[in-house]
C-alpha cells in the first residue's frame, strides 16, 4: 500500500471505542466522504451514540472493526491504548498496509510498534476540543488543532485526514507528547475545575447567577492573556498586595478549604511569574510570600 494516499480517494474505516470522540471523529470522516464499515461499542451508552452519529454502521468486536478497516482508528482511554494495540497485533487481526491512528495525546508512535510489525502505517492525532459526544462537535471541529506525529512517509496521509475532519494540524516529536498533553490538560481540565469551584465561592456569597458575574471577567481574562501573556496580570498578587492576600486566605479557610491549598499555590506560581516579568516589586514580593507561607502546604 502507498504511504500517499491522494487527496479525496475513498477510505473504509474502522472505529474501536465509540466514546466522545471517537463516534464524533467517525461521523467527521464519513461526511468528508469515507465509508464507515464498522465500530466497536461496549456500553449502553456507546451503542446508543454510535446509533445517533453513525447510523447503520454495523457494531463489531474490535477483531472484526480491525479486519475490516483500511483506516483504524482507536479511541480509547490512554492507560487502555498499550494492551488494546497488543491485543490486536496477537490475534492477528491488523492488516498489512492498514493505517492505524490513535488519538491519544500521551502516547506517540511507540504504542503502535506492533502495528509496525504486522506491516501496518502509524499515526497519533490527537483532537484538542473537549467532546460531547453529540452532533455538537461537528462544528466544534472546524480549526480545531490536532497534535499530530507521523513517520515522515505519512505526513501527507496525517495531515489530509485531519484537514478532511476540519481540523488543523500541529505537528509534534514523538518525545514531546506528554508534554503537550500535560499542558493541555493543566489549561483545560483544570479550567473546569477553577471555574466550578468559584462558581460556588460566589453562591456562598449570596450571588443568584454567577455565570452573569463571570462570563465578562473571565472571558476578558482569558483574551488578554492568550494576547498578551503575564503583562495580562491583574489583582492583588501582580500588585504585591499582602494585607489583600491575607484576608482571602481567612476567608478561605472558614468558609471553603477545600479551595485554600489551591489558591495558594496559583498565588505562588503568579507571584513568581510577575516577579520574573518585572511586574511585581521584589520586597513587595518578599511580604506577599510571606503571607502565602503561613499556609501548610
Amino acid at each position: 500500500m502507498s504511504t500517499a494516499r491522494p487527496e479525496g480517494a475513498r477510505l473504509a474505516v474502522g472505529v474501536i471505542g465509540t466514546g466522545r470522540v471517537g463516534a464524533v471523529l467517525g461521523a467527521a470522516l464519513a461526511a468528508a466522504g469515507h465509508e464507515l464499515v464498522a465500530v466497536s461499542a461496549v456500553s449502553e451508552a456507546s451503542v446508543r451514540r454510535a446509533e445517533t452519529l453513525l447510523p447503520g454502521v454495523p457494531i463489531r468486536t474490535p477483531d472484526e472493526v480491525a479486519g475490516v478497516a483500511g483506516l483504524l482508528l482507536l479511541t480509547v482511554p490512554d492507560d487502555a491504548l498499550p494492551d488494546l494495540v497488543a491485543g490486536l497485533a496477537s490475534t492477528g487481526a491488523l492488516q498489512p498496509g492498514q493505517l492505524v491512528a490513535h488519538t491519544s495525546g500521551r502516547h506517540g508512535l511507540s504504542v503502535l510498534e506492533p502495528v509496525v510489525r504486522r506491516g501496518g502505517l502509524p499515526l497519533a492525532l490527537h483532537p484538542v476540543l473537549p467532546f460531547t459526544g453529540t452532533h455538537v462537535d461537528l462544528a466544534r471541529l472546524a480549526g480545531a488543532s490536532f497534535g499530530v506525529t507521523a513517520p515522515e512517509p505519512l505526513r501527507p496521509v496525517a495531515e489530509v485526514l485531519v484537514l478532511e475532519m476540519g481540523g488543523e494540524p500541529v505537528w509534534l516529536p514523538d518525545e514531546q507528547r506528554p508534554l503537550w498533553h500535560a499542558a493541555l490538560a493543566h489549561g483545560s481540565n483544570h479550567l473546569v475545575t477553577l471555574v466550578a469551584s468559584v462558581t460556588d465561592l460566589l453562591r456562598a456569597a449570596g450571588v443568584e447567577d454567577p455565570a452573569r458575574v463571570l462570563g465578562p471577567l473571565l472571558g476578558a481574562a482569558l483574551d488578554g492573556s492568550l494576547r498578551s501573556g503575564d503583562a495580562a496580570l491583574t489583582g492583588p498578587v501582580s500588585r504585591g498586595d499582602a494585607g489583600t492576600v491575607r484576608a482571602h486566605l481567612d476567608v478561605l479557610a472558614a468558609v471553603a478549604p477545600e479551595v485554600l491549598p489551591a489558591y495558594v499555590a496559583m498565588a505562588r506560581l503568579t507571584a513568581d511569574r510577575a516577579l520574573a516579568s518585572g511586574r511585581l516589586d521584589p520586597h513587595q514580593a518578599g511580604a506577599l510570600l510571606e503571607v502565602l507561607g503561613t499556609v501548610s502546604r
